[in-house]
């Protein structure tokens, strides 16, 4: 949300029940909730708005409320090579923010999405006084570590069905993601964007979770039947 940004400019005060999506609201004292939802914004991006860019200085801790962003990066051969996606209750960017660093990524709505900031000040201040904030932070900061080594070893992968079945399991880590719960609303394109596979062989896939019994696809999105499953597909032992 940079002053450039139309994402910025569409800025606006959060609804009482968009409030109530904020996962760490809950876990302050009464007096920092007090200071803090004053400070606190949403804004609507739409489908291909950046919410972050690589290069850009860090002004807000983002976190989704509704829809489906994209963390990727731009190789110096113009490559986009895509980390992750971000779906409902996910907050992302704690590590720039601490460092207030530049960001090192792009993160992109890949469907019009309602995305909450906290402004990076106010952020800092929280984990100066906040017991419950930081525990939240700290325990942002340790899934996101074992995600990303996950992420690695889902690149190695040659195995289609194994880099589908592993990149929904992260999408579904009730720790990062407590919005999604059973059901992700996600379409086979946008999966496809998220994994680097076409939407052709992802249904293919898909197709093999579900006769497998670990998921079932919906109208709008996939269920998730079988977690440890999904997480473990391609393993042996």
């Amino acid at each position: 949300m940079t002053q450039q940004s139309s994402v910025y400019q569409r800025r606006r005060a959060p609804s009482p029940s968009e409030l109530a999506q904020i996962p760490w609201l809950n876990l302050l004292a009464e007096d920092a909730r007090t200071r803090i939802l004053p400070q606190l914004v949403v804004s609507d991006p739409l489908p291909g708005d950046h919410v972050c860019r690589m290069g850009r200085p860090v002004t807000f801790w983002f976190g989704v409320i509704d829809g489906l962003l994209k963390m990727s990066t731009d190789s110096a051969s113009g490559r986009t090579i895509t980390y992750t996606g971000v779906p409902p209750g996910g907050w992302f960017g704690e590590g720039t923010a601490i460092k207030r660093e530049p960001y090192r990524y792009n993160i992109m709505a890949l469907r019009r999405s309602v995305v909450a900031g906290l402004p990076i000040d106010d952020f800092h201040w929280l984990l100066d006084h906040s017991i419950g904030f930081n525990r939240f932070v700290m325990n942002q900061l340790n899934e996101r570590l074992a995600q990303f080594i996950e992420a690695r070893e889902i690149d190695r992968s040659n195995d289609p069905d194994v880099r589908v079945a592993r990149n929904l399991a992260a999408l579904f880590n009730p720790a990062l993601f407590p919005g999604v719960g059973e059901m992700l609303r996600i379409t086979q394109q946008e999966l496809a964007y998220l994994v680097g596979l076409s939407r052709q062989r992802v249904n293919v896939a898909l197709n093999t979770l579900e006769q497998q019994g670990a998921i079932r696809i919906e109208y709008g999105g996939m269920r998730v039947l079988n977690l440890p499953a999904l997480r473990a597909h391609g393993t042996t032992g």
